[in-house]
């Protein structure tokens, strides 16, 4: 079963639809047993770094999460709170990936950063299947530098980490539920992630 990490913030359905098409049982939980129990565990995209982390650690999760040995993908701020740290609350994270998170900055781009950007991959697991400069879609005001984690690149005024890797650890600055048949592709190559590869 995957469980999909319930830290109290917003909407996760289309999450939990994705998840339930590609023929996965789920459970959206904060409780440890049935956590470290999953065959797979995500961390949603939806809220802010510094609230996400408040939450994380009253539910007494952090540690659990970084103690995991199953495959993890966190997806957006999901991601960010795995970074070691977020200007977004000026916030200190999980530190599962050593990179930081930082605002979008650039000229002449609209922030947030919302709508679909291509994702150039470097041939991780994650993305078998799956064009480098394939489309995903977006919704985000920061993003992971680019760092020794990173595992995918996208340009919005800056070149970003768009998705990370750490031994059983991936996080993805996309939304794959929100990315059409790439995003299910994606998701399907997690899923069936059986240990560290």
């Amino acid at each position: 079963m995957v469980s999909i990490i319930d830290y109290g913030t917003g909407n996760i359905f289309s999450l939990c639809n994705a998840v339930k098409r590609a023929g996965f049982d789920y459970a959206v939980t904060s409780d440890k047993d049935i956590i470290t129990k999953s065959s797979h565990v995500i961390l949603p995209g939806v809220g802010e770094a510094s609230a996400v982390m408040k939450e994380i650690k009253k539910r007494g999760l952090d540690e659990v999460i970084k103690g995991l040995e199953i495959p993890v993908l966190g997806i957006c701020i999901g991601m960010q709170v795995l970074c070691s740290y977020s200007e977004e609350g000026d916030t200190e994270s999980l530190s599962v990936f050593p990179e930081r998170v930082i605002k979008l900055r650039g000229d002449d781009i609209k922030i947030p950063h919302m709508g679909w950007n291509r994702v150039y991959s470097s041939g991780n697991l994650l993305f078998k299947g799956l064009d480098s400069g394939e489309w995903f879609y977006f919704v985000h005001s920061f993003a992971p530098e680019k760092g020794d984690s990173t595992i995918s690149t996208t340009n919005y005024g800056v070149e970003f980490s768009s998705a990370l890797n750490k031994e059983n650890f991936y996080g993805t600055q996309f939304h794959p539920e929100k990315s059409g048949v790439a995003g299910e592709r994606f998701l399907m190559n997690f899923l069936t992630m059986d240990t560290l590869k």
